[in-house]
């Protein structure tokens, strides 16, 4: 074959190949290969391509961005107004100037002044990476702003150089706006300033709680040094404490902030030796050390650091941080009325600190551990025109009358009552729960109605009625026994409810249906107590005491809203409980406090061991609540009252009673006081005593009646103090024949001299 015919052959060859491929692809074939090879639905906008090419567009765009920001956002010529601070003015409530605080309480130290293993703990658990870095930690920013678009604030990842410019230049807002300006200008500031002086920088203007700006005043506040003497294990604890420094500091902090600044303390040094820049061996060595206790500073002397420390905690709860307030420039008028005033200091050193001896603590160690807190209140405006914080701030940094450690003790009992009132609580045999239903007052009593067993003690084991006894004697008395069978027949969550309603706070120790919730077992401080009384004073209207009266800044204004609220509680339920109130002061454990200027109602509060001792009282034109409580100095553990001033118990008809009603007197006088106007009151009809066997037994009652029953003693020679009321009597009220009594309580025939009744109890 020639070349010719083999061209022409394999010519042939391809055709037929190409004749075959249309033909299998013909009606099939073609189709199929069609829509093999063509990309349908979302498939069609997401490919790896396009994928890869958005992404690579974004970074582009990104750095454009950046670049475009970078020449466009100048380094701020000025510091801002954080990093020059002023003073912040307190004034009494006449506008008078109380104080005088927020002055600069800052002095820059150069960087040579800071030891280097201090600088480096900062450096260890902020940013370790602080002398490669470029100033910014770019996954940081990005985390940082991710959440603040989020509306989860800013997550960590600020290198030492932003927090710098943050500090010095910007605000502390967390806005996005103000995180991308943090960014470039710390990229600016980081190549215009060497690493070492923007470290000063920032080591300089960090806060670090009590009242320090800078780290030679966090040295003097914490450590009593300067900044040069400061240790490796005082500079971690501080490089620790700026995270938070309120919830930090050890002199105040609770078990988990303790714990918290613990776990950062251990971390500084870890990091530092994972740095190499201290060898495991020295970091064995290094132990904790605790700070010195917090010292006031100047023009904070007596209460007024009591106020600052309660106006800043009222207006932080209003959106106005503490570092707001550090920056300077407010003007703040309290409620404090400076005659008031000075009459409850008085009134506290007369009747408590005079008897003290706080030098002798051999021969009086009770009285070094003796405290005292107060608030008075406007029932009518809801300002706090009276506080006591304690002796000082040098002896006593937390005020007393802030602190919520305690328990309030029987002064929430008539919270009890006037939660059966509010919801028409009834006893086990189904009677209204009224001041004049009747309760078995045996001490020790088990509770019945509840799933959990509680048999409470009455004061000195005392049986009270035989056994019977009225809820007005009960309250009068404190019997813990009947209040321990109301809160059952109640039902605690109700009770609990009430409480929250009339301006307690959900802290430990309401406990979950625990009928010793009655005796006062959560925690409370003088503050929401007055709040709670002068809600049961203002006939049921919600009072939500307030210390600050305005707040002025020149960028800034902040008035509270109305003190006194909707009602809490209907004005027949707090009346009535004010009512058997009055019979406290008349009759029972208030009687100390008697007196014909004013016509008062209260209720003693005692804790058990006598930790904490609670006199709660008012007047229609006041609010008082005094406590006392012991305190250990060095441990600041709870320790009996007992023994205070070398006498005995110290229970709230002692020490705080005669403060109460010394304060009362002198802020009264030359007001026109009056009565309480309490038209809805209702006492409830008389219940004559049943034959049941119930323990919480309440009788058929006597129509038509609203006086209460004879005044019953106890079975037991009470404490003087704690002594029966003595009735008040009527020659048209029937004596009861001893000898043919079925369970009706027995009188005392000691008692049957003639004596008017009181202006506010229905005369039997």
């Amino acid at each position: 074959m020639g070349r010719a015919e083999a061209r022409r052959a394999q010519q042939q060859r391809g055709a037929r190949r190409a004749q075959g491929g249309r033909a299998t692809s013909g009606n099939g074939g073609r189709g199929a290969k069609g829509r093999a090879g063509k990309r349908t639905g979302i498939r069609r906008f997401f490919t790896w391509k396009k994928i890869v090419g958005t992404f690579l567009g974004m970074i582009l765009l990104g750095m454009a961005t950046l670049v475009i920001l970078y020449y466009s956002v100048d380094e701020p010529d000025t510091a801002n107004t954080n990093a020059t601070l002023q003073s912040n003015v307190f004034k009494y409530s006449d506008g008078s100037v109380m104080s005088r605080t927020g002055k600069l309480n800052r002095e820059i130290v150069p960087i040579d002044k800071i030891p280097e293993d201090v600088q480096t703990a900062f450096i260890a658990i902020e940013n370790k990476s602080f002398y490669e870095d470029q100033g910014v930690d770019m996954m940081g920013v990005a985390r940082g702003l991710f959440n603040t678009v989020r509306g989860k604030g800013t997550a960590g990842g600020s290198t030492i150089t932003q927090q710098y410019v943050k500090n010095y230049y910007l605000t502390q807002d967390q806005s996005a706006t103000r995180k991308l300006r943090e960014l470039i200008i710390s990229l600016k500031v980081d190549e215009r300033m060497g690493k070492k002086e923007i470290l000063a920088g920032y080591l300089n203007t960090n806060f670090y709680g009590r009242s320090a700006y800078g780290i030679q005043a966090a040295a003097q506040a914490y450590y009593n040094v300067d900044a040069d003497k400061l240790t490796l294990a005082q500079g971690a604890y501080l490089a620790a404490v700026i995270q938070a420094p309120s919830q930090y500091d050890w002199a105040t902090a609770g078990p988990n902030g303790k714990r918290l600044v613990t776990i950062r303390f251990n971390a500084v040094l870890d990091n530092m030796v994972e740095m190499g820049k201290l060898s495991p061996e020295k970091r064995k060595e290094i132990t904790f050390q605790e700070p010195v206790k917090p010292k006031p500073a100047p023009g904070m002397e007596g209460q007024k650091g009591y106020f600052v420390q309660a106006a800043t905690e009222e207006l932080a709860k209003q959106g106005i941080s503490a570092k707001e307030l550090e920056a300077g420039g407010w003007t703040i008028t309290l409620n404090i009325d400076k005659k008031k005033q000075e009459a409850l200091e008085k009134a506290v050193n007369d009747e408590l600190e005079s008897k003290l001896d706080r030098k002798d603590t051999k021969k009086r160690p009770v009285d070094q551990s003796v405290q005292a807190g107060a608030t008075s209140v406007d029932p009518k405006t809801g300002a706090i025109v009276a506080m006591y914080g304690g002796t000082s701030r040098a002896e006593q940094w937390n005020s007393n009358a802030l602190r919520t450690d305690y328990q309030p003790g029987s002064t929430f009992k008539p919270i009890v009552l006037a939660s059966a009132l509010e919801n028409g609580a009834t006893t086990q045999d189904n009677k209204p729960i009224t001041p004049n239903a009747l309760y078995d007052g045996t001490s020790k009593r088990p509770v019945v109605g509840s799933d959990i067993a509680f048999k409470p003690q009455n004061q000195d084991n005392i049986n009270y009625g035989d056994p019977l006894i009225t809820v007005q004697e009960a309250t009068n008395l404190s019997v813990n026994s009947v209040y321990a069978q109301m809160i059952v027949d109640v039902g605690p969550p109700k009770v609990k409810k009430t409480a929250l309603e009339l301006g307690m706070q959900d802290r430990d120790g309401w406990g979950a249906n625990e009928p010793a919730m009655s005796l006062g077992t959560m925690s409370a401080n003088t503050v929401e107590m007055a709040g709670v009384y002068a809600t049961l004073d203002n006939h049921g209207k919600k009072v939500t005491p307030t210390i600050v009266k305005t707040a002025e800044h020149k960028d800034r204004e902040y008035k509270p809203g109305p003190a006194v609220g909707a009602q809490a509680i209907s004005s027949k339920t707090a009346d009535t409980v004010t009512k058997v109130l009055t019979g406290v002061v008349e009759e029972g454990s208030g009687k100390a406090v008697r007196s014909s200027a004013y016509e008062a109602a209260g209720k003693t509060g005692t804790t058990e061991s006598n930790v904490a001792a609670w006199f709660t009282a008012y007047t229609p034109e006041l609010v008082t609540v005094v406590a006392m409580f012991g305190s250990d100095p060095t441990t600041h553990e709870q320790t009996t009252l007992t023994g205070t001033a070398g006498l005995g118990r110290a229970g709230g008809s002692s020490f705080p009673a005669a403060i109460w009603k010394a304060y009362t007197l002198a802020a009264l006088k030359g007001v026109k006081t009056g009565d309480f106007k309490l038209p809805d009151a209702e006492m409830g009809a008389v219940q004559a005593p049943s034959r049941s066997a119930s323990p919480s037994t309440s009788p058929s009652q006597s129509a038509g009646s609203q006086s209460p029953s004879t005044s019953r003693s106890p079975q037991n020679s009470p404490d003087p103090s704690q002594s029966s009321p003595k009735p008040s009597t009527s020659s048209t009220s029937p004596k009861p024949d001893p000898s043919t009594s079925t369970g009706s309580p027995k009188p005392d025939p000691s008692k049957n001299s003639p004596k008017p009744p009181p202006p506010v109890l229905p005369v039997p």
